[in-house]
């Protein structure tokens, strides 16, 4: 059936009205990809994922994924930066796609859903649809992008940035971890450097499906989440460089302890937070402090820490990262160190789709779904399409306040496959669209 008009029915009446996924299928599906990675958290016993991008187990998963995504009929193709894309063909294959995905990668203390849903969400929804035999006029295409995380190379949405030209290839290329590995040289180790171009074509739409991350939904005891955008994000790395000495004969006053300045940075955060100038909304965080040398009775000589600062305004952001550069000239300078910062990640907040919006919104009441519009605290691929193609997201809540990146993330086998049957719907109407 073909559909036209700025805002299509999202259950398009005939071949696709009552279309469901197979819920247990979907569940089957996460379980077995977290298998991989899998490790047994020490301090609760639960057991978790780590599939840092572009590790041994990255590799692994990225080829479960490929090998479902031929096993549901869909052509891959894997580009220069590692993302891979599962094309599925349209009555008009000359029509753009209407795109679909996330991630697969990790942070080294994940659960299963975090990307996960979102992929294999998009795969779902090709698997409904073939046993339905339903062919939509537009191609699908269910995407998954590298190191979304930036848990190992410092710079979230990695292959999505790159694929919509913020990120220069090149750039990326030479980025390294903690070892000095580089990410040419293990995307290559793992079998996954593609040889298609990484400069994606503008799709007709990209659409989402992912956690919340967050405890809002559930809190609101609320089915779906419409994604209005998402805040604007910036991560500094810092490096604070003082001078060893003997922890017990080296009195305060003449000691540079750059230990002591990156506590003062991080009470900085917390004070910034909570001076009201840039509203309740900013988001402060010091994920990382690493101690050089790390012993217990030597002054460090050295710290390597991390800044994360978020607000949904980019303009506020600005002003408050710009307060806080100056809070790091004047703690060096009265800890008797030396504060040097990189910008390691900046995204400004973006505003998505309001016809995705109002699709996401039209397909819950049509599901009997509560909904209600959100925005994202956390990056997301997503953010990256919107820049090329209307864009959206359609959250799901989780349980246990919403915890993410941690082994307790969960999100139940109703609550994913409400957000998944929503995907399925609007990614439907988006591929009846008439158009180029």
């Amino acid at each position: 059936m073909k559909m036209t008009g700025p805002l299509p029915d999202p259950l398009p009446r005939g071949e696709r009205e009552g279309l469901v996924i197979d819920s247990a299928r979907l569940s089957a599906s996460l379980e077995a990809l977290g298998r991989i990675g899998a490790y047994t958290d020490e301090s609760s016993g639960l057991v978790g994922v780590r599939r840092l991008a572009f590790s041994k187990e990255d590799g692994e998963g990225r080829t479960h994924v490929v090998n479902e995504m031929r096993a549901a009929g869909l052509e891959v193709t894997i580009d220069r930066i590692g993302n891979v894309y599962g094309r599925r063909r349209g009555r008009d294959d000359r029509a753009k796609p209407v795109m679909s995905g996330s991630h697969i990668d990790s942070v080294a203390t994940a659960g299963r859903f975090d990307g996960c849903l979102g992929v294999l969400g998009a795969l779902e929804v090709v698997k409904t649809l073939n046993a339905a035999k339903v062919t939509t006029r537009r191609p699908l295409i269910v995407a998954f992008f590298s190191e979304e995380e930036g848990a190992r190379f410092g710079t979230d949405m990695l292959g999505s940035a790159v694929a919509v030209g913020r990120i220069p290839l090149e750039r990326a290329y030479g980025l390294t971890d903690r070892d000095g590995n580089v990410v040419r040289t293990e995307l290559e180790r793992i079998g996954f450097l593609g040889t298609a171009p990484v400069e994606l074509a503008a799709p007709h739409a990209y659409v989402e499906c992912h956690i919340e991350q967050g405890p809002m939904l559930r809190a609101a005891n609320v089915d779906v989440g419409i994604v209005t955008g998402v805040q604007a994000i910036c991560w500094h790395e810092l490096v604070i460089t003082g001078r060893s000495a003997h922890a017990g004969t080296t009195p305060m006053s003449l000691r540079a302890d750059p230990g002591m300045a990156a506590s003062r940075v991080q009470l900085a955060l917390r004070d910034l937070v909570r001076s009201g100038r840039f509203t309740d909304q900013l988001r402060a965080t010091m994920g990382v402090t690493q101690f050089h040398p790390g012993l217990v009775n030597v002054v460090p000589n050295r710290v390597v820490a991390s800044v994360d600062i978020r607000h949904p305004d980019d303009a506020v952001l600005r002003r408050a990262e710009a307060e806080l550069v100056e809070l790091y000239a004047r703690i060096a300078a009265e800890e008797k160190v030396t504060l040097v910062h990189r910008q390691s990640a900046r995204t400004p907040d973006i505003a998505f789709s309001p016809k995705v919006q109002d699709l996401v919104a039209k397909s819950a009441a049509a599901r009997g779904l509560s909904a209600q519009r959100i925005v994202s605290g956390a990056g997301h691929d997503c953010q990256e399409l919107a820049t090329r193609c209307p864009a959206g997201m359609v959250f799901v809540p989780g349980e246990y306040d919403g915890i993410s990146h941690n082994p307790r993330e969960f999100s139940t086998p109703k609550q994913c496959a409400d957000g998944v049957n929503v995907l399925l719907d609007v990614l439907t109407a988006l591929a009846e669209e008439e158009g180029p």
